[in-house]
């Protein structure tokens, strides 16, 4: 009994820790990157100048790395926590069946917003309200954007074209706060939501972002 004990009870820890593999691996990756100095820029774009200033002032940062897109039809890079995801178009925010398999293929884009480029608010959504192992194997893309501060790049790519957004606000939010889902703008807006804190179904947390103009 104390066999089949200690091995129910070492696969529950197993369990715990492959669910939140994905959540542990970007934290660690990211903090790797910002202490030696890595950094991230769209293919095509020449690297920062201050790229390779990293926190540990006794080492020179590495070459910056280039980010290609994954989809170009519709898809979404934010260089500075590294995300490259496609984007699935049309998604009902209201339908878990639908959005969930979604999220299985990439970032969703909540139905009835706009498209990028286009006046209004385009909003994407990589969250689950299904069970917290689902939570955390689905929305890997997304657990960093709490490091997003304004000014921060946010690159759509759209009929294979760019749009760069920049950030000017983040919150969090209570679950049945959906009027941002709704919300209207006179300019071209993004937003982006996710899981908060990380890993959970507790709140949500929104990044928003506007389209840089030339």
């Amino acid at each position: 009994m104390r066999t089949i004990g200690n091995f129910l009870l070492l696969s529950a820890v197993a369990g715990v820790f492959l669910t939140f593999l994905p959540a542990i691996s970007a934290e660690v990756s990211y903090r790797y990157d910002v202490w030696r100095g890595q950094t991230f820029y769209v293919a095509g774009d020449s690297p920062s100048p201050s790229a390779g200033q990293g926190t540990n002032l006794l080492v020179t940062g590495p070459a910056p790395l280039a980010i290609t897109p994954l989809d170009t039809q519709f898809g979404i890079v934010v260089p500075k926590i590294a995300a490259n995801a496609r984007v699935i178009a049309n998604v009902d925010p209201g339908n878990q069946g639908v959005y969930t398999e979604a999220l299985r293929k990439g970032v969703a884009h909540a139905a009835g917003t706009v498209y990028p480029g286009q006046v209004g608010n385009s909003y994407l959504f990589a969250h689950s309200v299904g069970n917290f192992w689902e939570v955390n194997r689905w929305n890997a893309v997304f657990y960093l954007l709490r490091e997003l501060n304004p000014g921060d790049e946010v690159d759509l790519f759209y009929q294979g074209r760019r749009y760069i957004y920049l950030v000017y606000d983040k919150k969090v939010v209570e679950p049945n706060e959906t009027r941002y889902l709704s919300a209207q703008a006179n300019f071209t807006m993004l937003t982006l939501q996710t899981c908060w804190p990380p890993g959970t179904t507790l709140k949500r947390l929104l990044v928003f972002a506007r389209l840089k103009t030339t």
